[in-house]
């Protein structure tokens, strides 16, 4: 193709179609020409489902930092609605707990996008919405461009780039229908997907218990019978206001449910968590207008490693729709900041060199991997051995076996190594054989994570040393996956 209509398409205009598209703009000095096509009315932009934004709210600081530092973009108040100290992690007997992350905000997701579309717009990008994209357009074994529909005026849409960017969702159907070859891993596993959801809500002081409500602190309550395979939080929005909901995996809630001769589902068990928490009395959908259609909701998440190939032909992937939140608690907005400020640089050059080949584009695995991605196959594995625990294995662990180096790693977003466990005085020799089992599993766990960051630090320069890589990490991830 002689021409194209734009440099880039960016389909889906949420958090990390957004951030790439104002980092395109920076890093290409506003010379490449970007479109954002978003589904949404402009009066919603980002919007996630009928529901609304529907989200936990919560970033770090260090993420948002990252944004200035890189992209000079500076947010405030109103999109920054709370911020918080860090993220407390209680254990199921709420007697032990684990500052999981440092200074951070929940954020308004209904008015952050609106800012975010502002800021795109300032450097360069245009916009489309009503668009709902129906595939992906292919030329000579390349990404060349979009099909959709305009749904406001029921008309087609086509529209066509040199570089197709993916940020449509976990669920997107165009890295499902992916229509040339690539080294993209085009189905997600169904035991890493979590159903999730959550109500902002307004209530009244109840009962002073800061392991339930601290206005300082997000809240995270690990507990396998109200959110087996998951965790509920209790994320403030202000001292009286609280974003507070639960994640849950289909097997794992299964399985709960045989266990007790119970019928729960992901809503019945929110509803009964909020019921728990003594610290809320009398709690009401929040009636403030900048959260109206934004109150009450759920949605699907991914639980894995990001996507192993990020890159294709003329198409590249960036947020939920790379598997990119953390596979141990789920959160999104971090990794799809720093994936959109990289993806951005990446494609800037790679539009600047005019190689926008799966080569070309490749150095976007490499970076993402080395900046941030190198130790979520680790998390994966945690995960998957905390699913295997009861709430009481849970709570011994964290009471006995977590160090303060282990916590210290914890809030660098590292795996813990247990090292508390290899001291064998008489204490830590009975509380192992009080859990045998739950000792080798977090010491297995340790290793490896270990194996699995210096495998993924060695991540191949190009898509020549892919297959290779690849096989050997897999193998790796099921001998785990067998184990367990």
């Amino acid at each position: 193709m002689a021409n194209y209509d734009y440099d880039v398409i960016i389909a889906g205009g949420g958090m990390s179609g957004l951030i790439t598209a104002a980092s395109i703009g920076v890093h290409s000095k506003q010379k490449a020409k970007v479109l954002v096509v978003d589904r949404n009315p402009p009066t919603e932009p980002g919007k996630k489902t009928i529901n609304g934004w529907t989200c936990g709210d919560a970033v770090s600081k260090r993420s948002v930092d990252y944004i200035f530092e890189n992209l000079g973009i500076k947010y405030g108040i109103p999109e920054l609605e709370h911020p918080v100290e860090g993220v407390l992690v209680y254990s199921p007997d709420h007697e032990t707990k684990v500052l999981f992350d440092g200074e951070g905000y929940t954020l308004n997701r209904k008015l952050m996008p609106k800012r975010q579309v502002e800021d795109a717009k300032k450097l360069g990008a245009e916009f489309a919405f009503n668009i709902a994209i129906d595939e992906l357009y292919a030329e000579d074994s390349k990404i060349a461009g979009i099909l959709g529909r305009d749904t406001k005026n029921n008309i087609p849409f086509k529209k066509t780039a040199k570089i197709v960017i993916d940020s449509a969702g976990s669920a997107t159907t165009l890295r499902r229908t992916l229509p040339i070859k690539s080294n993209i891993d085009i189905e997600i596993d169904r035991d890493d997907v979590e159903s999730t959801g959550r109500y902002i809500y307004d209530f009244e002081t109840g009962d002073e218990d800061r392991t339930w409500f601290d206005p300082r602190y997000a809240i995270i309550h690990l507990d396998q019978y109200l959110a087996a395979g998951g965790y509920c939080w209790t994320f403030p929005k202000g001292k009286n206001k609280v974003n507070i909901g639960l994640g849950v995996q289909k097997k794992a809630l299964d399985a709960r449910n045989r266990k007790y001769g119970k019928n729960d589902s992901l809503q019945t068990l929110i509803d009964e968590y909020v019921r728990q928490n003594k610290a809320m009395k009398n709690p009401v959908q929040s009636p403030d207008e900048n959260d109206a259609g934004n109150t009450k909701g759920s949605w699907q998440v991914s639980v894995r490693r990001q996507n192993d190939c990020l890159v294709a032909n003329g198409y590249a992937l960036v947020g939920d729709a790379g598997w990119m939140a953390r596979p141990i608690d789920a959160g999104g907005m971090g990794p799809a900041i720093y994936g959109g400020v990289t993806l951005g640089r990446i494609v800037a050059k790679a539009l600047e060199t005019n190689d926008v080949s799966e080569a070309g584009l490749w150095q976007y695995n490499i970076d993402y991997m080395k900046l941030y991605g190198f130790q979520m196959a680790s998390f994966e594995i945690l995960r998957r051995y905390l699913q295997t625990l009861s709430n009481e294995q849970v709570s011994y662990g964290m009471k006995y076996f977590l160090s303060e180096e282990d916590v210290r790693a914890i809030v660098n977003r590292e795996h813990p190594k247990f090292n508390r466990l290899k001291f064998l005085n008489p204490a830590m020799l009975a509380r192992i054989a009080a859990h045998p089992d739950l000792a080798k599993g977090l010491q297995y766990t340790a290793k490896k994570s270990e194996a699995l960051i210096e495998h993924n630090l060695n991540y191949p320069d190009s898509p020549n040393g892919f297959g290779e890589w690849k096989k050997k990490l897999l193998g790796e991830l099921q001998e785990a996956y067998s184990r367990f």
